[in-house]
């Protein structure tokens, strides 16, 4: 479980403590993703992650373990779709559960046909509640720092339905700022979407993963993480969404060369 620092910081809400250098460091060291941000969006960066480690309460489950390293890995991951909205926009919910890797959930599906209701298990490496917890999979979450530029990333994917889940709706359509439409957002997205869905459905390779096809919600929470771990296929598989996304979130961090 988290020690000493992160205990005493979630003691003082009111005034977050700064994160220790030494921490912060060996996060960097194993979070490519946010040491390829530029010195002004790291420092940003710092701050939010100290807000949602004080405002934010770690649970491990199932034997996982955590500690500040840990907690501050995901707390990374986690800010990072908000360093240009900043941390209201993490507001309404209050807890990370962590699993040691996936967990199962049991899952009730009504035939739209016949009304009948059955019930099946689903193996889950992260999921947002509505107005709930965020709860992720360490395995997984470990593994994506590991591979930064594979196109996936649990938490990113999580975070994006908690943004999008803020207007009280899962559309695929989060709370925008100033300056993006809200009409333009739609339009893409949808045409993007269902450009995407046809190609699955026809057995068609995409460039963008066929879990995405399953509805506009999972399309904006797949190109989220796309938009932070391979943004150039994003640009080429959907430039219009992908420009919408920089303005949503800011730029993408930058791959080192080589």
């Amino acid at each position: 479980m988290p020690v000493a620092w992160l205990s005493a910081l979630r003691a003082r809400i009111g005034a977050p403590r700064a994160i220790p250098d030494p921490l912060w460091r060996q996060a960097l060291l194993q979070a490519p993703l946010i040491a390829a941000l530029d010195e002004p969006r790291q420092r940003r960066l710092r701050e939010l992650c100290a807000l949602f480690l004080a405002r934010k309460r770690f649970s491990a489950v199932a034997g996982a373990e955590l500690d500040d390293l840990r907690c501050l890995l995901i707390a990374q991951q986690a800010c990072l779709p908000v360093l240009q909205s900043g941390f209201a926009a993490l507001r309404g919910w209050r807890e990370v559960i962590v699993y040691p890797g996936e967990f199962r959930v049991r899952r009730q599906h009504e035939d739209a046909d016949t009304g009948v209701v059955s019930e099946e298990d689903e193996e889950l490496i992260g999921e947002a509640w509505e107005r709930g917890p965020v709860v992720l999979s360490w395995a997984d979450v470990a593994h994506d720092l590991a591979h930064p530029y594979d196109g996936f990333n649990v938490v990113v994917h999580e975070i994006a339905h908690k943004l999008d889940q803020l207007d009280g709706a899962m559309d695929g359509i989060p709370v925008l700022p100033p300056g993006l439409s809200r009409r333009e957002w739609i339009g893409t997205f949808q045409h993007a979407f269902d450009t995407l869905k046809k190609q699955v459905e026809r057995d068609r390779s995409a460039a963008i993963d066929a879990y995405a096809a399953e509805n506009p919600e999972e399309f904006f929470a797949v190109v989220s993480e796309l938009h932070f771990s391979q943004p150039a296929l994003l640009a080429r598989a959907a430039p219009a969404v992908a420009r919408l996304l920089g303005a949503l979130y800011g730029p993408a961090p930058q791959r080192p060369a080589g």
